[in-house]
C-alpha cells in the first residue's frame, strides 16, 4: 500500500464534498488530506485527495466510483506521474525572550517565515512537502507548540498536461484511461 494522490474536478454545488467523503467512507479508505478550492473555470472546484491505504487497482476503482457521482466532472490519479505537491502550515510557538533567536534561526534553515510576533509567541508559516513541514514541527516541539493548522496537500502534474474538463466527452466526463496518461 502506498500514498495515492487523486484530483477531482467537481461542480461547485452544495453537498459534493459530503458525497465524495461518503464514497471513501463506504469503501473503507482513510483520507489523509482533502483540500478543495476554486479553479480557473467558473463553477468548477478542484479537490485534491490523498489516501495512504490504496494500491493502483484500488485507485482505479475509486476513480470509477467517483465518476458515478453526479457532480464529478473529471478525476485523475497523479500518483504515478511526476507532480508538484505542497502543504501549508501555520505554527504558533512559545518563544521566551532567551530562545527567540534560536527559533528564528530554525525558521530560516527550513525556509519558513515568521508572520506574527507577540511578547511570548510567534506564528511561523511554512510551505513545502509534507516531510519538510513534519521536520520543522519535530524541531519546534521542544520549544512548545501552542497551536498548529495545516491546509492539506495540493498537487499538479508537472509539464504542460492539465487536469481540465475542456476535452471531456459528450456526457461531460473523461474516461479514466485518458486521465492516467
Amino acid at each position: 500500500m502506498e500514498k495515492r494522490t487523486l484530483v477531482a474536478l467537481v461542480e461547485d454545488k452544495p453537498g459534493v464534498l459530503n458525497r465524495v467523503a461518503s464514497l471513501f467512507r463506504r469503501r473503507a479508505f482513510n483520507i489523509n488530506s482533502l483540500t478543495v478550492g476554486h479553479t480557473e473555470q467558473e463553477g468548477v472546484s478542484r479537490m485534491t485527495i490523498v489516501t495512504d491505504n490504496s494500491s493502483p487497482n484500488d485507485a482505479e476503482r475509486l476513480t470509477a466510483n467517483l465518476y458515478k457521482l453526479v457532480n464529478i466532472v473529471q478525476v485523475a490519479d497523479l500518483s504515478s506521474q511526476p507532480m508538484v505537491s505542497r502543504d501549508l502550515a501555520l505554527i504558533k510557538v512559545s518563544t521566551p525572550a532567551n530562545q527567540r533567536s534560536e527559533i528564528m534561526q530554525l525558521v530560516e534553515v527550513f525556509r519558513a517565515r515568521i508572520v506574527d510576533v507577540a511578547n511570548d509567541s510567534v506564528i511561523i508559516e511554512i510551505t513545502g512537502a509534507e516531510d519538510k513541514i513534519d521536520g520543522l514541527v519535530e524541531v519546534l516541539r521542544p520549544y512548545g507548540i501552542l497551536e498548529m493548522v495545516r491546509t492539506g496537500v495540493v498537487a499538479m502534474a508537472r509539464g504542460s498536461s492539465a487536469v481540465t474538463d475542456a476535452s471531456a466527452n459528450s456526457n461531460g466526463r473523461q474516461p479514466a484511461a485518458v486521465l492516467s496518461a
